[in-house]
């Protein structure tokens, strides 16, 4: 039974991981590599990730610089972001690719947050389906009748504390996100 917990705890923590992950990936008006995560550069028919080709940098807070190792993949690289579709034009002076930010208006920033918001609730959603999945377990081993009535109500109120801290967690990330884009 305590496999059952340590299972849901080890799902609801990368539910986590992955709303961080794709918080990072969101444009917030500065230059952050992070959005470049899930460009991917088809590098001799293989999907290379740009981090793997180039040297990635921030030469200010609004210009990202990507400066290939190989100077004849710069087309690829640029190609690469016009496909992925991340709303930032690069510029290419022949040695290096610059992505410029541009400063977000009120109206872009109030579709971010309601993008952060929908990311946030199906985090919450996935939380509380691993609830549920660990409810039913649960409930099978009573149907067994291997485990008391009071280890039961144990383990569902353990499951419980722990959703109720991820969402917590989901939420305190969540608030800082939307923070920093309101702030920018």
């Amino acid at each position: 039974m305590n496999n059952i917990l340590k299972q849901s705890e080890d799902k609801m923590k990368k539910s986590v991981d992955r709303l961080s992950q794709e918080y990072a990936t969101i444009r917030a008006g500065r230059a952050n590599p992070a959005i470049l995560d899930k460009v991917l550069v088809d590098y001799y028919d293989v999907k290379t990730p740009i981090n793997q080709m180039a040297a990635i940098s921030i030469s200010e807070a609004r210009i990202l610089v990507i400066n290939p190792w190989d100077s004849s993949t710069l087309p690829l690289i640029e190609k690469a972001i016009h496909q992925a579709d991340i709303g930032i034009n690069p510029t290419n002076d022949g040695k290096v690719l610059r992505l410029v930010f541009p400063q977000l208006t009120e109206e872009r920033r109030k579709e971010i947050v309601k993008d952060i918001n929908k990311i946030k609730e199906d985090s919450k959603v996935a939380v509380r389906n691993i609830r549920r999945d660990a409810m039913d377990k649960i409930k099978a081993l009573k149907k067994e009748g291997s485990v008391s009535e009071d280890e039961i109500k144990d383990k569902e109120d353990e499951i419980q504390n722990l959703v109720n801290k991820y969402i917590k967690d989901i939420d305190s990330i969540s608030a800082l996100k939307e923070k920093e884009i309101l702030e920018i």
